[in-house]
């Protein structure tokens, strides 16, 4: 199956923030759904020392064509001076799972 739907990662600070990201990345149809994972820790190195934090995953479907409105989006609206987006292609799944993505981020769709 050739799909250019994609999988895009981000972290937030905490759900009020991850839940307005993902409020508006859907409203404005720059992601058909994004699934938000609390009690995700995440350790990791910034401005040369370890950080232990609590965070909120983002797990954002959309296709190719909305990445880069989606990248500038998140990086706009981020608290983070540097945040996490990361996306990757959608190699398979369901036929009907991805026909919806596509068409959920058409406006034209109801």
């Amino acid at each position: 199956m050739n799909s250019d739907s994609l999988v895009v990662f981000s972290t937030a600070p905490d759900t009020e923030v991850a839940e307005a990201l993902a409020d508006h990345l859907v409203k404005e149809r720059l992601a058909a759904c994004v699934n938000l994972v609390g009690g995700v820790r995440s350790v990791y190195r910034w401005e040369g020392e370890v950080q232990h934090d609590p965070e909120v995953l983002l797990i954002v479907k959309t296709d190719q064509q909305h990445l880069e409105l989606l990248i500038e989006t998140l990086q706009n609206r981020h608290p983070y001076d540097c945040p996490e987006i990361i996306a990757m292609p959608i190699v398979g799944g369901s036929a009907g799972y991805l026909e919806w993505l596509t068409s959920s981020l058409d406006p034209e769709s109801a």
